[in-house]
């Protein structure tokens, strides 16, 4: 009995699955190839072909119209009709042409997108109207991004705005770059908050604190994600002068800022997210640290604790260190360090949080040490920032600077000059939730230009993730980075004048003129990774074949396209191989792969944690800000595992460090399904933190 019911088409909908057509469609091809006497084969060939997607259909999988394709492929191989098969293949490559142009789930795919992209762009860019129905394709939207940024020139000079509106346009169509989610979101919208990236003071004052959530709420709305010190609030237990009485303490605070998160929806159309941090010296750090030991606790903050060298320093040679009450700026206990230093790396085991921010390594590099102290960073730590201070995000597609396999410099350095005025020119088009973020914003002009695509790069230079040649590439891609964004910026500055606080910055050191007080960062690129197809940020790939969650409760399997590219070549793809890597996500220990294709495709949790830790510090190393890097960790890891990971990243001179174990939470955007025995990924993840705050 046939359990094959429905099959996808191309243009996303479904039928019902028919044998008649797979055989018509092979009958066909043996006609044209080896005449009328051969088409009585195509009754046999199609029940082979059937049996074997009976046989190797992984449990509730929609079928696609590629799976039946590569299963005829597969078995027309086997009867060795190349003849037929090659005549088969030209044919679907022709359909597939005449609906390269295609309605995809009700959106006119006038870019060329993958189908995933198309699905997260309906769901979260694409602009609707008031009844809910999509109202603008990719290209419009990116018309609108582009015309919208670009219209920031005519403020500037009398230079033609629609030869900027064209490059801008270019690069975004052509996947080249990407802006951070609420500039492609807002852009050209009455809301226009273009901002990702936020970080809010917290003083240790009641209508401030309270203050402050309602400024964090107005920016969670627009889609901007915010991060916290909480280090100055007066610990549990500590006096209340007003009343008398004694407070609860910062974590009471946290858990209504938590609360406020779960009820606000960014732009109604992804959650929010914060970053919680707290000095290692504050009287409640061990209950910090704690917080997130019960599962669901706090679902809706990462949070960090702010460590210097001292601290290690300490560490190193098993001393105390002071604890001190913010508000009385006086010791009221010591505690071993190396306590402390157990505490966190057990819950980071047991739950993926704390992770650990080097506040002296992000202090040294701070280019406005005048104006302020830099306390906090983003939800993601990747964007250390001053009170009030926000910063735009983009990232370039390293998989479309190259050409014919080769990887091109000058289309890179093309890209960095477009993309950084671009991004400049988003500080101006924005419109802020609160004057004192559009004051310090503007005084800093901090913009942080990144990459995605790392892994697919390094696989297209036949490079392994973990390899000396693999730091190589990452020093030399982000030193050209930083070099031509740097350039771009002082030419900006000559042009349009430095930042406001260009005279009291370290820079002023050492340029006459700069536009921006910070040009790099490397973002996670959760959302927009997915729109230009490619891993995330600079992380390896987490899987190579896998199971996709994507609507409804309907999985499809998917298959890395460079993996699947590279197995045809080297003739050793079948629907039965790509099945089994499913039920593993990793291809170490499948047999009948060439073991030059198992070295090139490594996956997260096939690579240890120091090879993890030299790509994030090799990147750390020509990046004005911070860097987005999940260590990731096997099940099996341990907590001397953790602390290892931690001491590396203090000496590689990294930011920070988050470490994730899998399994470690009960809810994971990527995960073993043990029931059905295959890799399952949530509809929207496409690396990184496999946990759930930090996909955003």
């Amino acid at each position: 009995m046939l359990k094959i019911l429905k099959i996808r088409k191309r243009d996303g909908s479904f039928e019902f699955f028919e044998e008649e057509k797979i055989q018509k469609s092979i009958a066909n091809a043996l006609k044209d190839t080896r005449g009328e006497k051969e088409v009585y084969k195509a009754k046999a060939i199609t029940k082979e072909v059937v049996e074997f997607l009976e046989k190797y259909t992984l449990k509730d999988i929609v079928l696609t119209h590629k799976d039946v394709q590569d299963v005829i492929f597969d078995v027309l191989k086997k009867c060795k009709m190349q003849d037929v098969l090659e005549n088969y293949s030209n044919y679907q490559k022709k359909q597939t042409n005449l609906t390269s142009f295609k309605t995809y789930a009700n959106i006119r795919d006038d870019v060329g997108l993958t189908e995933n992209a198309l699905k997260v762009l309906a769901r979260r860019y694409l602009l609707k109207d008031s009844n809910g129905n999509i109202v603008e394709t990719p290209r419009r939207l990116f018309e609108r991004v582009a015309k919208n940024v670009a219209s920031i020139d005519a403020k500037y000079s009398k230079g033609d705005v629609s030869k900027t509106t064209k490059e801008f346009l270019d690069m975004l169509t052509n996947l080249e770059f990407l802006p951070n989610t609420p500039t492609l979101m807002n852009a050209g919208t009455p809301l226009q908050q273009l901002s990702a990236c936020f970080v809010l003071p917290i003083e240790d004052n009641l209508g401030e604190i309270f203050t402050t959530l309602k400024n964090s709420a107005l920016i969670q709305q627009s889609g901007g994600g915010t991060g916290f010190d909480f280090s100055k609030l007066r610990p549990k237990g500590d006096i209340v002068m007003s009343t008398k009485g004694t407070t609860y303490g910062p974590l009471s605070f946290m858990e209504i800022f938590n609360k406020t998160t779960d009820v606000i929806k960014q732009g109604g159309k992804r959650r929010g997210a914060n970053m919680a941090i707290m000095s290692v010296y504050h009287p409640d750090i061990k209950e910090f640290i704690a917080m997130k030991s019960q599962d669901g606790i706090m679902s809706n903050f990462n949070i960090s604790v702010a460590v210097d060298d001292q601290f290690f320093e300490r560490l190193e040679t098993d001393k105390r260190i002071f604890l001190v009450n913010p508000r009385t700026k006086k010791q009221v206990s010591t505690v071993d360090a190396k306590e402390i230093f157990d505490l966190i790396a057990e819950n980071a085991w047991k739950t993926g949080d704390p992770g650990l921010v080097f506040m002296d390594e992000i202090n040294k590099y701070n280019p406005t040490p005048e104006i302020g102290k830099i306390e906090a960073t983003n939800p993601c730590s990747e964007q250390p920032l001053l009170p009030y201070e926000s910063c735009n995000l983009g990232s370039i597609n390293l998989m479309k600077m190259f050409s014919k396999d080769k990887f091109v410099w000058e289309k890179l350095r093309k890209t960095i000059i477009t993309s950084v005025h671009f991004l400049d020119n988003v500080i101006d088009a924005n419109k802020y939730v609160i004057p004192e973020i559009e004051q310090m914003t503007k005084s800093n002009r901090k913009i942080g230009l990144g990459v995605m695509g790392f892994a697919e790069a390094l696989i297209m230079q036949k490079i392994s993730y973990n390899s000396p040649q693999a730091l190589d590439f990452a020093e030399k891609v982000m030193e050209f980075i930083q070099k031509e964004a740097h350039k771009k910026s002082e030419e900006l500055g000559k042009e349009r004048g430095n930042f406001p606080n260009f005279e009291k910055s370290t820079l002023a050191k050492t340029h006459k003129t700069m536009r921006n007080a910070t040009v790099t960062t490397i973002a996670p690129t959760g959302s927009i990774s997915i729109l230009a197809g490619v891993s995330s940020g600079i992380e390896p790939l987490f899987a190579i074949s896998f199971v996709r969650e994507v609507m409804e409760g309907t999985k499809l399997l998917e298959t890395n396209d460079l993996f699947e590219k590279i197995a045809h070549e080297k003739s050793f793809y079948s629907k039965k191989l790509m099945t089994e890597i499913a039920a593993k996500g990793s291809i170490q220990d499948i047999k009948g792969i060439p073991n030059d294709v198992k070295k090139l495709f490594v996956t997260a949790l096939d690579i240890i944690p120091e090879w993890h830790l030299k790509i994030q510090a090799a990147f750390q190393k020509y990046t004005d800000n911070g860097v987005s890097k999940t260590i990731n960790l096997p099940e099996n890891a341990t907590v001397e595992d953790v602390k290892k990971a931690f001491l590396l990243a203090h000496k590689l001179k990294c930011k920070g460090i988050t470490v994730f174990r899998y399994g470690s939470k009960k809810q994971q955007v990527l995960y073993f399904n043990k029931d059905e025995k295959y890799l399952n990924v949530k509809q929207d993840f496409a690396g990184g933190c496999p946990g759930l705050v930090c996909v955003v």
